[in-house]
């Protein structure tokens, strides 16, 4: 599994994330497995996304796709700033069993 990881600044996280949202489809129909939006609990506009694809080649074909949409006038008029996407590989991962 390969996460694509996003840091981003956003003007109003609220307003943001409603944008996000509206992405749903989109990230299915481009591969994206799953994926985690945080935010920072003491600069609330600061954001965190990570995206999971089944492997690299997935996460390295979703790049430009997002860039574009980073790129829109959209989304530029909702980012104060943006890190470059990074892919990372899952090396460990440990999900708690139903059970406890």
């Amino acid at each position: 599994m390969t996460t694509v990881h996003i840091e981003n600044t956003v003007e109003d996280f609220d307003t943001w994330k409603a944008n996000f949202d509206k992405y749903e489809r989109f990230r299915a129909e481009q591969g994206v497995q799953s994926y985690r939006v945080s935010r920072s609990v003491t600069e609330p506009n600061e954001v965190l996304i990570a995206l999971e694809f089944r492997d690299e080649t997935a996460a390295r074909a979703f790049l430009p796709k997002l860039g574009q949409i980073m790129n829109s006038p959209q989304a530029q008029a909702q980012l104060v700033r943006h890190s470059v996407p990074r892919l990372y590989a899952v090396v460990t991962e440990r999900v708690p069993s139903a059970a406890g």
